[in-house]
């Protein structure tokens, strides 16, 4: 199990909104906007993200900037890039030493919340996620342009492991440990349908805590119903906590949600879709 000694920025929030944002955006600070923009049944945004993105956003291929595509599907469907590979992305993005980072989508805070987590990972102590992304922002009466932003190439430099990750051997452990949260939809965990993965099912000792459950409008809810949502899974301050989901995108945004209420989570990256893979490994259904 990978832990991190890291303890900046663990206590602060990483949520912004999108008048605070713009107020950043006015004053000295040097602000890198990433847009994240992806879902699963569109995973490329470029489409949307050139017909409006926040000035000076530069778009981010979750699929292949924050992943690593063609691998076996033994490593899972979107398994971390290695170091270098992610350092040479975020320099091709624009992101230099001391930047303040502000991630945003169109679809829950998802792909932000993969950006924010796997930056963090990397080292990057100052990186945020705009609730409610990009509707937030038009909300607010705020401008959007259009074209394609290409920065000046930075000068960032990472290093792996600064957040806590877990393989498949420790998923199963803390499982039995501690917490290990599964944030699919109930009828995935339960194993009742399962769309994208070889085998339906959970891991056995998993408990169900579905992203939807956190979030309201597409936005994370405040700290005290996070709290709430959480506590009943058994996720309190100082809990063994873990978090997977169906490829680790979820997984991620469960791990930004704990970092609200001061819990740091292991991500498992691999998550169901590596599991699965594996036919040693056992599946469990219903609600256990």
């Amino acid at each position: 199990m990978a832990h991190s000694d890291d303890t900046n920025a663990q206590t602060a929030s990483a949520l912004i909104t999108a008048e605070q944002l713009h107020r950043m955006l006015q004053g000295p600070r040097s602000v890198r906007l990433l847009d994240v923009r992806w879902t699963l049944a569109e995973p490329d945004g470029r489409g949307a993200y050139g017909h409006g993105h926040l000035p000076g956003a530069v778009y981010v291929d979750l699929e292949t900037d924050l992943s690593v595509p063609g691998l076996p599907a033994t490593e899972g469907r979107h398994p971390l890039p290695g170091i270098d590979e992610l350092q040479s992305t975020a320099r091709r993005l624009g992101i230099r030493q001391g930047d303040t980072v502000v991630a945003y989508d169109a679809w829950n805070n998802m792909g932000a919340a993969r950006a924010w987590w796997l930056l963090r990972w990397a080292g990057l102590t100052d990186v945020r996620v705009l609730n409610g992304g990009i509707d937030a922002w038009t909300a607010a009466d705020l401008p959007l342009e259009k074209g394609t932003v290409v920065p000046v190439v930075g000068d960032v430099e990472l290093s792996s492991g600064h957040l806590p990750t877990v393989g498949m051997d420790d998923a199963a452990a803390l499982a039995g440990e501690g917490t290990l949260i599964d944030s699919r939809a109930v009828e995935r965990f339960r194993g009742e349908s399962e769309p994208i993965d070889p085998r339906a099912g959970h891991i056995p000792g998993a408990v169900n805590v579905p992203a939807a459950e956190y979030l309201a409008d597409g936005r994370f809810r405040d700290a005290e119903e996070l709290r709430r949502v959480f506590a009943g899974a058994g996720a309190v301050p100082g809990a063994l906590v873990g978090t997977y989901c169906g490829s680790g995108i979820t997984a991620a945004h469960t791990a930004l949600a704990l970092h609200e209420i001061g819990i740091e989570a292991s991500v498992f990256p691999g998550s169901w879709s590596q599991w699965s893979n594996h036919a040693d490994r056992p599946a469990a259904t219903g609600e256990n």
